[in-house]
């Protein structure tokens, strides 16, 4: 029978060399720099004890209710409104009361430059003349162009009116802000394209005739050329109708898209009317964006 051998504890580790294996190999341990932290050295392993099967039912606990929790608080985040994460929705709220948190010389410019904005890329000047009391839509657009604009409603208008550098033609160039969500902006825009709202006569948008001032007799027979634009990014949609400012009565108005074409020979496209149109609601409707983008800002 073999001899009995002695049982090791358990963690330590035979250091008894084989039969041939020659003597144990020695590696040597450089001394620690002088100025290394305790913490930067090497220490030594330790035997790993067993798990206890309670601990690791314990342990399992902890991240399933860690996980309840977690989840308990997105969705409270989200039922109560505070999600980081804003969506186009709240872009829409936040603009929608620009009409009065916008001082008056930021949403209308006393001064716009129009950059190759006229016939042939001229560049245009436009000085503003008179900013009307911000109102509602009734009684300030024709009936027609209001009915068409009753899906997405109406909150508040603002208008103003320019003139150009010669005094020879005027522009009331105007934002209607709507009740509506993107959606029903999406649709309204789509429907304007599709029917051709936009150059219908009977949908002009209305003018503001300023006293004192060149556009003083600018009324609706007076308009000329006009464009509608309705935004999809912003509860807002963009109108100007021009004129001249003679005070003359115009009976072949045509929409600015018409007027700009080259082969135009009325007397709004040869006055550059629906360029007068075009460019000013163009940069009204830049300076409004920049705004809608700082409201959006959480």
């Amino acid at each position: 029978m073999p001899p009995a051998t002695r049982r090791r504890p358990v963690g330590a580790v035979d250091l008894t060399p084989r039969p041939g294996a020659g003597g144990p190999a020695i590696r040597t341990q450089p001394h620690p720099v002088a100025d290394e932290t305790p913490v930067e050295t090497t220490t030594r392993l330790r035997p790993v004890p067993a798990r206890h099967p309670a601990r690791a039912a314990a342990a399992a606990a902890c991240v399933v209710l860690g996980l309840g929790l977690l989840g308990g608080a997105a969705a409270g985040s989200m039922l109560s409104g505070d999600s980081a994460a804003a969506g186009p929705s709240d872009g829409f709220t936040a603009s929608r009361g620009l009409w009065h948190s916008t001082p008056v010389d930021t949403l209308f410019p006393p001064t716009l430059k129009g950059i190759g904005a006229g016939p042939g890329g001229a560049d245009r000047t436009w000085t503003r003349v008179g900013v009307a009391p911000d109102s509602t839509c009734t009684g300030r657009l024709d009936p027609m162009l209001l009915r068409a604009l009753q899906p997405v409603g109406c909150t508040r208008m603002v208008r103003a009116t320019y003139t150009d550098a010669t005094s020879s033609s005027v522009t009331t160039v105007g934002m209607v802000f709507t009740e509506a969500d993107p959606a029903a902006m999406s649709a309204l825009h789509k429907r304007f394209a599709a029917e051709g709202l936009d150059r219908r006569t009977d949908l002009m948008p209305g003018t503001y005739p300023v006293k004192s001032t060149d556009a003083a007799s600018f009324g609706d027979r007076q308009r000329a050329s006009w464009t509608v634009s309705i935004l999809t990014d912003a509860p807002v949609v963009m109108y100007a109708v021009s004129g001249f400012a003679d005070g003359r009565a115009v009976t072949d108005p045509q929409p600015a898209a018409v007027a700009m074409e080259e082969s135009q020979t009325t007397a709004a496209a040869q006055a550059g009317l629906g360029h007068e149109a075009k460019g000013i609601e163009e940069r009204v409707e830049r300076a409004l964006r920049k705004n809608v983008a700082v409201a959006e800002k959480p």
